[in-house]
């Protein structure tokens, strides 16, 4: 089943930070698996092959999200 494992970045948002060897965490949104598309922060190696660990959020999440940050 990992053969099947497919993602497509559909709209890059922004770089929250660069890390070594040019590694970026990043909001994007990504269609995992051919589903619609969800927001995900994750960092991503420079060419956008390889990725790290990740939150994916719908909107309503990080509508929610937002407003926690809003409010320290």
């Amino acid at each position: 089943m990992a053969d099947d494992f497919s993602f497509e970045i559909t709209e890059k948002i922004g770089v929250i930070s660069e890390g070594k060897g040019g590694w970026t965490l990043e909001l994007n949104k990504v269609s995992w698996g051919g589903r619609p598309a969800k927001f995900d922060l994750r960092s991503w190696a420079p060419d956008h092959q390889k990725m790290g660990k990740g939150i994916t959020l719908t909107e309503g999440e990080l509508k929610s999200l937002g407003e926690i940050i809003a409010a320290l």
